[in-house]
């Protein structure tokens, strides 16, 4: 009797093993769990609060499931009536509502669709950015096809700041079908293995695509805000990278802002298996207070400043069945949950940020100056002339 029960005992943990094992490579979790389960907690601040800063970066595509015109336009049209009404009714700590960057598609584009999104971004909501699909591409081709969108926006929406030392123009990017550097198993998607490289040479200050999970373009490092090297004949190579770090420099090829990836515990499926953390925002994942707490608590930052945490979330803002999640009662109890509890002052302090601001607060950190990263939004790259004359005209 007791060999029996021990045979289903050893039965049972074999089958739970094996189904371990399943729902693991289902979801390509094989690819970041060890480094998750690795993961340490940023050390707590010596002294202050700890600044929280939250960027909403969006795969903006009117044109989703190849709709006619009149579809796109209502898409859009909805979003800049409701978006305004919804970043009207908040505040962070330095007086700015919530920004929101459009990373645009550029095989997507339509002047109307951007000059309506520049417009909205004019009056303080947000910035254009650049986001891109495409499959079995070439460097050519690539190259041409960003250098005259980088110049359209710019020329003609009022889009993408300039180096001030340069004079080139500078960009985020979020890659179509979240395959940066040709990162997907099957090889679709990009084609290209030298992405990084390319990208850094036409003016791309960092890349915000992930994370990418449960894909198998998610990489094995997470949780963080690294530079990363190109390797020219391999797929992939943002992998791993070098952490940017206080009293460091740039290095590699580009840098890779990573917003949180991790287990939720709290909404399990079938009771007991967690579900994959990944920072996407809509209808079927909206943004809890719960889920809030956790990516603030993953702390993700740049070395040496655990104070200045980074959460950066994301979505796909033009699908319908998602837009009352994003425009509507679930995002206003986002931001009053933000603006309640991670910024009293003493604790903690909140500011809303675009991506491009993201980068500047992160290169200050880099360059070692602590206080208000509020003050550094600007740091670097100035921000879009659209905006500058926005800006200009209102303190004339």
């Amino acid at each position: 009797m007791v060999t029996i029960v021990l045979l289903i005992l050893v039965l049972l943990f074999v089958v739970g093993a094996l189904v371990l094992l399943w729902a693991i490579r289902a979801r390509n979790m094989q690819i970041w769990l060890a480094s998750y389960l690795r993961r340490r907690p940023p050390s707590p601040p010596v002294s202050g609060p700890v600044h929280v800063m939250f960027c909403f970066v969006d795969h903006f595509e009117p044109a989703w499931g190849r709709v006619d015109l009149a579809t796109q336009r209502e898409r859009v049209d909805r979003w800049c009536r409701d978006y305004r009404l919804l970043a009207a009714a908040h505040r962070d700590a330095d007086g700015r509502p919530p920004q929101h960057s459009f990373f645009y598609p550029e095989e997507e584009y339509l002047e109307e669709h951007l000059q309506k999104i520049a417009a909205l971004c004019a009056e303080g909501y947000g910035e254009i950015e650049i986001h891109l699909h495409h499959d079995d591409d070439t460097a050519e081709n690539f190259n041409a096809t960003i250098s005259r969108f980088n110049e359209l926006l710019h020329e003609r929406h009022g889009a993408l700041p300039r180096d001030p030392r340069s004079g080139q123009l500078r960009f985020g990017f979020i890659h179509g079908n979240w395959s940066l550097d040709n990162s997907r198993a099957d090889g679709r998607w990009c084609g290209l293995n030298n992405e990084l490289i390319l990208l850094r040479e036409l003016g791309c200050y960092a890349d915000f695509t992930l994370p990418s999970a449960p894909s198998d373009t998610q990489t094995r490092m997470i949780n963080a805000i690294y530079y990363a090297t190109d390797d020219p004949l391999r797929p992939k190579s943002h992998n791993t990278g070098e952490p940017v770090r206080v009293g460091g420099k740039a290095s590699g090829d580009l840098m890779i802002v990573q917003g949180p990836l991790g287990l939720n515990w709290r909404d399990r499926r079938y009771g007991f298996i967690p579900r994959i953390e990944n920072a996407d925002v809509r209808r079927a994942c909206p943004p809890t207070p719960a889920r809030v707490d956790a990516w603030v608590r993953t702390g993700v930052h740049v070395e040496g400043r655990p104070e200045w945490v980074f959460v950066k979330v994301h979505t796909h803002g033009t699908q319908e069945r998602d837009m009352d999640t994003l425009l509507g009662d679930a995002s206003h109890r986002m931001h009053n949950h933000l603006e309640q509890t991670y910024n009293d002052g003493a604790n903690y302090v909140l500011h809303y940020v675009t991506a491009r601001e993201v980068y500047n607060i992160i290169k200050a950190a880099e360059a070692g100056h602590a206080g208000n990263p509020g003050d550094y939004r600007d740091y670097e790259l100035p921000p879009p002339p659209g905006i500058a004359a926005t800006r200009a005209m209102r303190s004339a």
